[in-house]
């Protein structure tokens, strides 16, 4: 029983080192050299936005030459790919109405009176679409047709919409 009161010179340091000003004093010197390690760590791993912009190289206007056409055929030399498109042209010297008890009278020999009067244009067609008018020729004993005019962009679409 004398040995349980007698005082161990080891337990009388832990409790003085317990004591709760000298435990606060401790863990805050502990934490400040835990953030001072953690941020020694963070410096060399991670760069500041400063010198992640030291390390952006500095772009420059990309320099390319003027680009130039390889070949200077025709007037649009781009839309030479379209010029192999076959079209239909047709002419229309006139137009008129019957009946079909009329068109059923018809023979060889009969005459279809037209409504287009005699040296009026002739219309040309393209692919259906209006695009000139001209008038009749002859030549090496066969039709053809002389443009007299060229109907407008806007004359064409007018007539779209009729």
């Amino acid at each position: 029983m004398a040995e349980e009161n007698i005082e161990r010179p080891e337990e009388k340091k832990e409790e003085e080192a317990l004591n709760p000003e000298d435990l606060m004093s401790m863990w805050e010197s502990a934490l400040k050299e835990a953030q001072a390690e953690k941020s020694s760590q963070e410096e060399t791993s991670i760069s500041t936005p400063e010198e992640v912009k030291k390390e952006i190289p500095v772009s420059q206007p990309a320099q390319l030459q003027e680009l130039k056409p390889t070949r200077e055929e025709g007037l649009h030399p781009e839309f030479d790919f379209i010029l192999d498109i076959p079209l239909e042209i047709s002419v229309e010297i006139g137009r008129t109405k019957m009946l079909i008890k009329e068109l059923l009278k018809l023979n060889q020999g009969s005459i279809v009176e037209l409504e287009k009067f005699a040296g009026e244009p002739v219309e040309v067609y393209v692919n259906g679409k209006l695009m000139a008018k001209g008038e009749v020729v002859v030549v090496n004993d066969r039709f053809g047709v002389r443009i007299t005019e060229i109907i407008s962009a806007q004359d064409r679409i007018k007539r779209l919409g009729s």
